[in-house]
């Protein structure tokens, strides 16, 4: 499920960043651009399959340990790496092909050393804190998203790194049996969580924080940052709170796994730049 999930992102990707890059830039968090963004098919199409990955990893996290689930996910830097390789002519050079080499050995490190999930009870307050980080990164998109330029995008992209990373923890904490026929049963629990609405708030702010990122700048610019941010705080989260862990003597494995997965995904980030026109002018938000 969570290759899956990775396979539906970098696909989803490369159809949202060229939809973003041709649509007319906004200043601030202007959620006038997600209306713009939605007269796009490709926009229309990426968005879908990011939902399909959302399902396919809300899936994936509820038996495996986050650091696992959000390691193979970020691997979707690779899907994007290959499909720019062969739809939009854009070339794996020596390092490109180095840094796959990369991703997969450590996805294979940290497949090896994963331990099925354990079940820890989650306190209301952590439900509580999981939507107060929602919040608080709701907040911080608004403050961040009047930096315009490079920093902007590196800004906004960690904003909505952090914000996916929300959605992953959020899905871990989500009561009740969610299993397809048992969640009608289980709606009354979930509208009474308040991981039910971090999960609502945090993925708002994300796709909309990283729609307009990538108007700020590079691709690479804005998914680098956010690629750290989805894996690595989760993952912490995860160890910390949840009760991930990898199998008994293998954790310095697991963890040479994970770095070099993340790393290996941030050196190919470069492959969703996109040769389209420029975006029209820019649109005072007011």
């Amino acid at each position: 499920m969570a290759s899956a999930a990775a396979l539906c992102y970098g696909c989803g990707s490369v159809l949202q960043a060229m939809a973003a890059r041709s649509t007319e830039s906004v200043s601030g968090l202007d959620p006038r651009l997600l209306v713009r963004l939605l007269k796009s098919w490709r926009y229309l199409v990426g968005v879908g399959l990011d939902g399909l990955g959302f399902v396919l990893g809300l899936v994936a996290v509820r038996s495996l340990p986050l650091f696992v689930v959000q390691s193979i996910v970020a691997s979707f830097l690779a899907i994007t790496a290959i499909l720019g390789a062969i739809l939009l002519k854009m070339p794996l050079g020596r390092r490109d092909r180095i840094g796959l080499g990369v991703v997969v050995g450590g996805l294979v490190l940290v497949g090896i050393s994963a331990a099925e999930d354990s079940e820890v009870a989650v306190s209301r307050i952590e439900q509580w804190g999981v939507l107060v980080a929602a919040l608080a990164l709701a907040l911080a998109s608004v403050l961040l998203g009047r930096v315009s330029g490079a920093a902007g995008a590196a800004a906004l992209g960690a904003v909505a790194g952090l914000a996916f990373g929300a959605t992953a923890v959020a899905s871990r904490m989500l009561p009740g049996d969610l299993s397809p026929d048992r969640i009608g049963s289980e709606l009354g629990t979930l509208l009474t969580s308040p991981a039910t609405y971090a999960l609502a708030v945090a993925g708002a702010v994300a796709l909309l924080a990283y729609s307009i990122a990538l108007q700020r700048g590079t691709v690479t610019q804005a998914t680098a940052p956010l690629v750290v941010g989805e894996t690595v705080a989760p993952a912490l989260v995860g160890i910390l709170l949840l009760g991930d862990h990898p199998r008994p003597g293998w954790g310095w494995i697991a963890f040479i796994g994970f770095v070099l997965a993340v790393l290996g995904a941030i050196s190919l980030a470069r492959h969703g730049e996109l040769t389209e026109d420029p975006p029209g002018p820019a649109v005072r938000g007011g």
